[in-house]
């Protein structure tokens, strides 16, 4: 348990930044959800939408300390293979 003002003040501070860190994460999760699920409908087009809407929210993940720039790179990378693959 905290017992100085400063780690009562941290501790209120993490809280916070926990909610926060929390909703942006969901936020990104349902992004990358909606092109998942138009891969699997099989429209190309709808795919690269979703894609072209999730990919700067997948980048403002990274600046907000979300998620490392290579994962968010690597997830990017593969979901556009992955959109791409679909006009083959």
């Amino acid at each position: 348990m905290a017992n100085s003002p400063q780690a009562k003040k941290r501790a209120r501070q993490i809280e916070r930044r926990t909610a926060v860190n929390k909703s942006r994460r969901t936020r990104i999760r349902g992004f990358l959800r909606k092109v998942e699920e138009a891969i699997s409908g099989g429209d190309q087009a709808v795919a690269a939408d979703a894609l072209k809407a999730a990919q700067p929210e997948i980048m403002r993940g990274v600046t907000k300390g979300i998620w490392h720039k290579k994962t968010a790179s690597r997830k990017v990378s593969r979901l556009s293979a992955r959109v791409k693959a679909m006009s083959a």
